[in-house]
């Protein structure tokens, strides 16, 4: 049984946020990455009960979660180093010159205030309670509320209470983080509207994330919402490549679209071909290998059902038929992976089609033409990655198609699959509408930070009385632009 937190509880601990993001507005680049390491020490101490408990609760395998709790701390470090460096602080100095009228002019950036942030369902640990959202948050001086997933509650407390002590541990604020359970969608709209809330953070549906979204805009001041809201992840595959391996692309794009049991937010769900001989060799190796897959659990019975649910409204759409299908006889719960085939202008006429289908299924559209393939790109709607499998020269003889691409995606692959993200500062995890709400930002790698902070100026104040990264002795050692150039020593400054 899940807790519903109050109304009255929530009002509290948004009220502690409040303060506490007072608190945070003081405390330098480096404090934060301090705290930042000491949340990935809580976390690593949580040992074998946090993969145990999200095992039983999610169904994934414990590689998997082993994996991905090596990679949820790695985020606190890698976000902690980057924050550090004052990179995001972006300081500037406009020193006094005889010919300005407004004097000393320095800018910096702040964090935007109390962030609510939304756990996701399909990474427990990377993208919920302690994931990257919440690092980059607090990272940016924000504090943070969380709103729990129901699917794995004990896991999302435990990784709350690892937050917990690493607050307590660095004497900070109480109200430096919170974490709120229920079911009821009442309370994510009671949060998104309370006036002291700043920003939200979101990865799931369509549906949940634009609901925030609206939420958030008809507010009397609305707020931004950083909804990671899915993606088809569209792959072209280009002649040249296709007649040449056909049938190892049919295994590596089928090993993908089902790799955690189609239920990462960039498995490829359309691929997209030339019709032909090369087409049919890959079509038939699809048949021959997706009896290799063994089905896997689901996360939990609502996205098994959804799944079931959108698999049967896209089989059952005209001029569509199933390629490809497991025959291993499976529990309820578990998905069945499936293909389907359709052709290029039943695709483009017919929406349904390129909606998500969370879990393993796949669309291959056949294209008569190479017009076809290049409406296709033209009526897509934003991704968060598409692949464009070709050989040089395939790139070369549809560079039109490429660049029609490079305006739908946030990343764009040449070759390979989609499946998975580095945690890098390069790394792009957010594409335009509907894919995320805002295609600006990313909500991997410490450029995730960005999502949460806003710039302010100070003009023409007592040294004194200015924040440290702005100080004239530059206090942080952190660079700076002064007067357009690239600094990071101290302020030799002449005095009256």
């Amino acid at each position: 049984m899940i807790e519903e937190t109050s109304t009255q509880d929530i009002d509290r601990r948004i009220q502690m946020a409040s303060e506490a993001y007072q608190f945070l507005k003081n405390t330098t680049v480096q404090e934060r990455a301090a705290f930042m390491n000491t949340v990935a020490d809580q976390i690593e101490a949580l040992g074998e009960e946090l993969l145990t408990t999200a095992h039983i609760e999610t169904s994934l395998p414990l590689a998997r979660l082993t994996g991905e709790k090596a990679r949820t701390t790695g985020q606190w470090r890698s976000y902690a180093k980057a924050v550090a460096t004052g990179i995001y602080t972006e300081p500037r100095i406009d020193l006094p010159q005889s010919d300005k009228q407004k004097g000393d002019i320095r800018k910096y950036n702040v964090g935007i205030g109390p962030v609510v942030i939304f756990g996701a369902s399909n990474f427990p640990f990377a993208f919920s309670t302690a994931g990257g959202d919440t690092a980059s948050a607090i990272g940016a001086g924000c504090s943070v509320i969380i709103k729990a997933h129901p699917a794995h509650p004990k896991t999302s407390q435990l990784m709350a209470d690892a937050i917990t002590a690493a607050v307590k541990e660095c004497s900070w604020p109480e109200g430096i983080f919170s974490h709120i359970t229920g079911t009821s969608h009442d309370i994510g709209a009671y949060l998104v509207q309370h006036k002291e809330i700043r920003a939200v953070a979101f990865t799931g549906s369509f549906a949940g994330g634009k609901a925030l979204f609206d939420m958030a805009n008809h507010r009397e001041d609305p707020i931004p919402v950083f909804a990671e809201m899915g993606s088809i992840n569209p792959v072209f595959v280009l002649p040249d490549l296709l007649e040449k391996k056909a049938e190892a692309f049919a295994k590596e794009y089928l090993s993908s679209l089902t790799l955690g049991a189609g239920q990462f937010c960039t498995n490829p769900g359309v691929c997209i071909a030339l019709k032909g001989e090369s087409l049919d060799r890959f079509i038939i190796t699809l048949k021959n290998e997706i009896n290799e897959i063994v089905p896997a659990k689901m996360l939990h019975k609502g996205i098994y059902e959804n799944f079931e649910k959108h698999k049967t409204i896209a089989t059952e759409q005209p001029e569509v038929h199933i390629i490809a299908t497991t025959d291993t006889e499976i529990n309820e719960g578990y998905g069945h992976a499936m293909v389907i085939e359709t052709n290029a202008k039943n695709f483009i006429k017919n929406s349904v089609l390129s909606e998500e289908v969370f879990g393993p299924f796949g669309i291959i559209v056949t294209c008569e033409t190479q017009e076809e393939m290049t409406e296709i790109a033209q009526q897509l709607k934003g991704q968060l990655t598409i692949t464009v499998a070709a050989t040089d020269e395939d790139a070369r003889n549809h560079l039109v198609l490429i660049n029609l691409l490079k305006d739908k995606c946030g990343r764009l692959l040449f070759n390979g699959m989609p499946t998975g993200v580095e945690v890098v500062y390069a790394m792009q995890h957010g594409g335009p509408f509907p894919s995320t709400t805002d295609s600006r930002f990313t909500s991997v790698g410490p450029d995730a930070v960005k999502r949460f902070i806003r710039p302010i100026s100070f003009q023409n104040w007592p040294d004194e009385f200015l924040p440290e990264e702005l100080k004239n002795e530059n206090p942080l050692q952190i660079s700076r632009i002064v007067d357009g150039e690239v600094n990071s020593g101290s302020l030799k400054l002449q005095t009256p």
